[in-house]
């Protein structure tokens, strides 16, 4: 009989111990998670450049695997986007504390990831796509000079 009463206490105390220790440990997790939204930095060039080649390889990558190329472009666009607004709150260092909108990202993305993918696949990239980048990019430089 005094095996099956230590039996039960053990296993009150685990279960107690886990118990808490599980408690605790998603309560730091969530002080954790909130601490982090309230320090987002703006992206970088650096991060920037990791985004869009990333973009610009799925994009490869899916063309290669006969996705549609309007899909595929749509894809890398929206995830380009969602991370600049997840990790950076939308924020991008060049344009100083200015948070640019879900829109503007992702028309941002889909010129930058294009731009890229014309460098690493050129092949998969088609003619009126690379024609209007081309256009784009002109104006652009016209714009920029002024």
């Amino acid at each position: 009989m005094d095996i099956k009463f230590y039996s039960k206490r053990i296993t009150k105390l685990l279960g107690i111990s886990l118990l808490l220790s599980f408690t605790f440990f998603e309560i730091n997790t969530i002080n954790k998670h909130i601490k982090a939204e309230k320090n987002q930095n703006a992206a970088s060039e650096k991060d920037l450049f990791l985004y869009r080649q990333m973009g610009a390889s799925y994009l490869c990558i899916a063309s290669k695997a006969e996705v549609d190329f309007k899909k595929g472009l749509g894809i890398a666009s929206a995830t380009f986007a969602n991370v600049i607004i997840g990790k950076h709150g939308g924020a991008i260092k060049e344009l100083g504390n200015k948070k640019l909108d879900e829109k503007k990202l992702y028309n941002s993305a889909t010129f930058q990831i294009v731009g890229s993918a014309i460098n690493i696949c050129p092949e998969s990239i088609p003619k009126s796509v690379k024609n209007d980048y081309e256009k784009s990019l002109k104006q652009l430089l016209k714009e920029s000079k002024k």
